[in-house]
């Protein structure tokens, strides 16, 4: 299947580099179990998509994986825009908390794993 290109804001190209040396431990720690297509996909960190960026995605199964971490707690009305916005586009999300990744990253490698199978499997 064709990847779907979704248009981007060329100005956050520089905030996304900016967000990649500047990532958040949960996302390291995550980065270092998903890169180098540890699943068979591809994953990139800190991607522009539309008017936003999104800490991970998987451009073939068009699947955004997103750490949430104390600076989500007020944001509410922001990210369920967003993710809307993104979701009418054909993104997935997959919504981590930045707790979970620190303390149970077995579960979320579990549950990243599980996604990646049910939308390949849609895809056949």
């Amino acid at each position: 299947m064709k990847n779907k290109i979704i248009p981007y804001d060329p100005k956050l190209k520089e905030l996304a580099r900016q967000l990649r040396k500047n990532s958040t431990l949960s996302e390291v720690l995550l980065w270092q179990n998903i890169k180098n297509r540890a699943y068979t996909v591809q994953f990139h960190r800190q991607v522009p998509l539309l008017d936003y960026i999104v800490d991970f995605y998987c451009h073939e199964l068009m699947l955004a994986i997103e750490i949430d971490g104390n600076s989500h707690d007020y944001k509410y009305e922001y990210d369920s825009t967003r993710q809307g916005r993104l979701e009418k586009e054909g993104v997935r999300f997959l919504r981590l908390t930045d707790e979970e990744v620190k303390q149970e990253m077995f579960s979320v490698l579990l549950k990243i794993e599980e996604t990646i199978k049910q939308l390949k499997e849609k895809m056949e």
